[in-house]
């Protein structure tokens, strides 16, 4: 399946292996890279994205506070995104964005994770 051909509200499961900051990507067994979709998180070298809400949290407490959602930290890779071994998502894709799918996900006990995201206060709500 190409995932980058998903239509809008398109469903799919997501089982996270790893992550690189606080709104994604994410990384999926299944093969798409997820962003988070309705929020937005500084950029790992602490700047925010042209156009975008900039957060009073640093990058590094949005990713980490993504990787608890997703069962806390298994390790890191050679390139600094964080291995995480989460159950899977549900998700339903809302659009692309430089090789990713926007997507707005449900964790394996219902939460949104857009929604568990902004209640960590290390992101901001972005549509």
């Amino acid at each position: 399946m190409e995932f980058l051909a998903l239509a809008s509200a398109a469903a799919f499961i997501c089982t996270p292996i790893a992550v690189w900051d606080g709104d994604g990507p994410i990384w999926c067994k299944e093969g798409p890279k997820i962003r988070i979709a309705g929020i937005a998180a500084r950029e790992m070298d602490g700047t925010c994205s042209r156009g975008h809400p900039c957060p009073s949290s640093s990058a590094v407490a949005a990713r980490d506070a993504l990787v608890l959602l997703l069962g806390g930290p298994k390790g890191q890779r050679d390139t600094g995104h964080i291995i995480v071994r989460a159950p899977a998502m549900r998700c339903s894709a809302d659009g692309q964005s430089y090789g990713r799918v926007v997507a707005s996900c449900r964790l394996s006990d219902g939460r949104d994770l857009s929604q568990a995201m902004l209640a960590t206060k290390t992101v901001l709500p972005w549509r």
